[in-house]
C-alpha cells in the first residue's frame, strides 16, 4: 500500500494512504543496512510502500525514489546525515536580524546546501513588529545582499500578520519547507498560515536572546488555499554534509560566477595569483560576509563532511 509521509516522532511515521487513512508505521530493523548512512532513512515528504499489520499499525518496506531533499550533518553523529525533508518545491528559510539573530555564515550554509540539491528558497526574515530602526536598516541591507545574488526576500511579522498575504500566494500549491534557528518563529507563522492549528509557541530566552525548541518532531501540514507545509524543529548550526572541497565555490552563486576569471581552473579562491574571486571581494562585487561564510566552510575542521574527490 502507497502513502506519503507526512509525520516523523522519531520511533514512529505516521502515513497518509493514497485513500486518505493516516497510520502508524515503523521501519523494519534491515532498513538501516542498506548503506543508508542517516539517522533517519525516512523523512517526512517521502513517499512510501507500507505492509499494514492486523492490529492497524504497519511497517514500510520501501521507500520510493526522492526527487530532492534537504540534508545536513547530524548533531550527534559527525560521519551521518540527517534528512531534513525529502521531495519539496521549495525551502523557506525563517531568519531574524534580532531576538534572535541569525547569522549570515547559517544562512549561507543553508543555502549553499539547497544550492547542491538545486532547491529554490526564499528568505523569510520575520519579526518586524519588533525591531528598532537600525535592526531594521540592517535587515533591509541584509535583503538587498541576497536579492542581487538571486535569492528571493521577504520581510513579515507572523505575529501581526503584515506581509502574510504575498506569502500565502508563495506557498499556494507548493510543498515547502519550513526552516530556520530556534526562535524565529516558525510556529507563529504556521499559526498565522493555518486557522485553529494553535502549534505551540515560546518566549525567547531573555537571558540569552535565543530560541526555546517549541517543536519536536517534523509534520506536513495542508495549508488552507492549497499547498502543504512541513515544520521542523529548530536547528542551531547547519553542518554541511557530502560536499568535496572543490565543489563549495559552485554553491556560492556570486563566486562561481567570478572565478570563470581566475587564472588556474583549479582556484581555491584563498592564496593563488591571478584569482578574480579574491579581486571581487575587494572591489566589493562579492560581499566579504559570503566571502567569509566561503572560507569558512572550507575550513571547517570537520573533514568528515567532505566525501573523498574521485
Amino acid at each position: 500500500m502507497r502513502g506519503l509521509v507526512i509525520r516523523n516522532t522519531g520511533s514512529w511515521y505516521v502515513v497518509r494512504t493514497d485513500d486518505g487513512r493516516l497510520v502508524n508505521s515503523k521501519i523494519k530493523g534491515n532498513f538501516r543496512l542498506k548503506g543508508i548512512r542517516s539517522t533517519n532513512p525516512v523523512a517526512v515528504g517521502d513517499y512510501v510502500q507500507i505492509a499494514v499489520n492486523p492490529e492497524g499499525t504497519a511497517f514500510i518496506t520501501e521507500i520510493e525514489d526522492r526527487r530532492n531533499y534537504v540534508i545536513r550533518k547530524a548533531s550527534n553523529l559527525s560521519k551521518q546525515s540527517h534528512i531534513i525533508a525529502a521531495n519539496v518545491d521549495q525551502v523557506f528559510l525563517l531568519a531574524t536580524v534580532a531576538h534572535p539573530e541569525t547569522s549570515t555564515i547559517f544562512i549561507d550554509r543553508f543555502l549553499a546546501s539547497a544550492e547542491a540539491y538545486r532547491i529554490p528558497v526564499v528568505l523569510v526574515f520575520n519579526k518586524t513588529d519588533c525591531y528598532t530602526e537600525d535592526e531594521r536598516r540592517y535587515m533591509e541591507a541584509v535583503m538587498t545582499l541576497y536579492d542581487t545574488i538571486g535569492y528571493a526576500c521577504h520581510a513579515c511579522s507572523a505575529l501581526q500578520g503584515t506581509g502574510m498575504d504575498a506569502l500565502r500566494d508563495m506557498l499556494r500549491d507548493k510543498t515547502t519547507l519550513l526552516s530556520g534557528n530556534s526562535g524565529v518563529g516558525k510556529s507563529t507563522l504556521l499559526n498565522a498560515l493555518i486557522p485553529g492549528l494553535n502549534a505551540k509557541t515560546a518566549e525567547i530566552s531573555s537571558a540569552h536572546d535565543t530560541g526555546m525548541h517549541t517543536t519536536t518532531f517534523s509534520e506536513m501540514f495542508d495549508l488552507p488555499g492549497g499547498g502543504s507545509v512541513i515544520d521542523t524543529p529548530g536547528i542551531k548550526g547547519f553542518g554541511t554534509f557530502d560536499f568535496e572541497k572543490e565543489e563549495v565555490a559552485h554553491y556560492f552563486r556570486e563566486i562561481f560566477r567570478e572565478s570563470a576569471g581566475c587564472k588556474y581552473g583549479n582556484c581555491t579562491h584563498t592564496h593563488e595569483p591571478g584569482c578574480a574571486v579574491r579581486r571581487a571581494v575587494e572591489e566589493h562585487r562579492i560581499s566579504e560576509s559570503r566571502y567569509a561564510s566561503y572560507l569558512n566552510m572550507l575550513e571547517d575542521p570537520d573533514e568528515t563532511k567532505y566525501r573523498q574527490a574521485y
